[in-house]
């Protein structure tokens, strides 16, 4: 692997890093620091889709993160970082920790993760970011949250 790939992974797996401290430390502008301003977001929650402004605002994450009591704890697992030119991809793991409000025990739960990335003016941003859990189909279509890796 050449220099410059071996740069642009750890460039990108540190914005992955940056996301899990903005979550630790509770900063919504830590989070979406890492966003392109024209990103396109598939979280966990609704709406299907986030665009733009949307997709990074840090009033949005601050209105999430109240729902929470605590810490709120995101780690990566199983990353792969695939880079072409000024545009790459990851995907892997990701376990979401956390207390909600009113509720006296937390929950951890993993989910899977795809993130697109461009480079731009020499600075790599998530321009497309997609959560998702797999759900049962056993006809009760329930949300799989206790699938661990």
């Amino acid at each position: 692997m050449t220099g410059t790939l071996v740069r642009d992974e750890a460039e990108i797996l540190a914005l992955f890093t940056e996301q899990e401290e903005g979550m630790r430390l509770r900063d919504p502008a830590r989070v979406v620091a890492r966003f392109a301003g024209d990103a396109v977001t598939c979280t966990l929650a609704p709406p299907l889709r986030n665009t733009g402004l949307d997709a990074r605002d840090p009033e949005a994450v601050v209105g999430w993160m109240a729902g929470f009591d605590g810490p709120i704890t995101l780690e990566h697992r199983d990353l792969e970082v695939v880079v072409s030119g000024d545009v790459a991809f990851a995907h892997g793991l990701a376990r979401l920790a956390a207390v909600p409000v009113g509720y006296p025990e937390g929950f951890s739960m993993w989910m899977r993760v795809t993130v697109g990335l461009r480079r731009r003016e020499g600075r790599w941003l998530v321009t497309h970011s997609h959560e998702s859990v797999p759900f049962h189909m056993d006809g009760s279509f329930l949300a799989a949250t206790d699938l661990e890796p």
